[in-house]
């Protein structure tokens, strides 16, 4: 942390609320769709000058994706994992920033009651966008870098709004800094939103098809007699989710990919057996998983299934279905790599009768 972050940071609990109404309301109009009277509510251009400048940059999302904006269905096999609570993207263009900042630190300047630290640092504030000489170990901008607006952005802080926990949520909390168009971000500034970042969003907003497993019999099994499941790979094939994120000077996207590779299968009652023994069916060579039950073939064993040793009586017993997705993504310039696998379950009723002897 720099000289004027520990000053703004650090004055008081008022300077913090207001340094947070001035920077952090970047994320959510970064976050959001955005109209700006070019078109409909998911533009992302505009500019409040006319000029076409970006106004805010907002990561689009297509493929199979949740509805909304919302975190999809997937659930990372690694518990250690998680997606970006955070990032830094483009923003705004010199003038339209300077706009911005100018009536807010202006607005809060005005606040009853602010004055002493929390009003030096709001003026320390507005000198690091006026004076390009700023701090001693923190290098300003000559009035807000306007004589170079429409040839790069100031970039600022995104709060991933699918993230839960507000002290994650908000951990982006560097000042707004420019990037020129073409260039990349300061190295310093690990968080800047690249492929990779887009590629664990696109994994946060993947959509994956219902794990509903094919069972012979179906409906209602005997005890003691094999239940046959599988996949068929016609039905059950790779999913995509690609993300993107499009400004002047600055377009990177990913696309992440998930692939099915086992099936898990957990009976629902201890008094069962799963084939084989680890309940867990891998990928077969065709991409299928299993073995479709057919005449002839009661007296096998299913390469993938279970057997109920007892009744379900007047009820059911569920059966819980989860697929191991194998995630790998590819994005702007070649990048690419993997992501932990991804798993998503469903479950099925089953009903298990008592019959002793079965005609086939």
């Amino acid at each position: 942390m720099n000289r004027l972050q520990r000053t703004l940071v650090g004055s008081s609990t008022t300077l913090a609320l207001t340094i947070g109404t001035l920077i952090l309301a970047a994320p959510h109009a970064a976050a959001e769709p955005v109209d700006f009277g070019k078109g409909g509510g998911t533009e992302t251009s505009g500019g409040g000058d006319g000029t076409g400048i970006y106004a805010a940059a907002r990561i689009t999302y297509s493929g199979s994706v949740a509805k909304g904006g919302g975190s999809g269905n997937v659930t990372s096999a690694d518990v250690n994992w998680t997606p970006p609570p955070c990032w830094y993207a483009p923003y705004l263009g010199a003038k339209d920033f300077k706009k911005k900042m100018s009536e807010d630190i202006e607005s809060q300047m005005n606040t009853p009651g602010i004055g002493g630290t929390a009003g030096a640092a709001l003026s320390e504030l507005q000198r690091h966008y006026e004076d390009e000489y700023g701090w001693t170990d923190t290098p300003g901008y000559k009035d807000y870098n306007v004589a170079k607006d429409g040839e790069g952005m100031f970039w600022a802080a995104v709060e991933n709004p699918n993230e839960p926990d507000v002290l994650k949520r908000s951990s982006c909390n560097d000042l707004p800094f420019w990037v020129d168009n073409g260039e990349a971000p300061p190295p310093q500034y690990e968080q800047a939103i690249d492929p990779e970042i887009l590629a664990a969003l696109a994994y946060q907003h993947m959509q994956l098809p219902d794990t509903e497993v094919s069972l012979a019999p179906q409906g209602t099994t005997k005890v003691n007699l094999p239940t046959w499941a599988w996949l068929d790979k016609a039905v059950f094939d790779q999913v995509q989710a690609t993300a993107s994120l499009n400004v002047p000077g600055f377009n990177i996207q990913a696309t992440t990919t998930a692939k099915p590779v086992a099936l898990k299968l957990e009976p629902g009652t201890p008094d069962a057996e799963t084939y084989p023994s680890s309940g867990e069916c891998a990928l077969n060579p065709d991409d299928s998983i299993g073995e479709p039950y057919a005449k002839g073939k009661a007296d096998r064993t299913p390469p993938c299934g279970l057997r109920y040793l007892r009744s379900s009586g007047n009820g059911t017993f569920t059966l819980k279905a989860t697929i191991t997705w194998d995630i790998t993504w590819t994005g702007t310039g070649g990048a690419g790599g993997d992501l932990p696998d991804g798993t998503f379950g469903n479950d099925q009723a089953v009903t298990v009768q008592e019959i002793q002897a079965v005609n086939r």
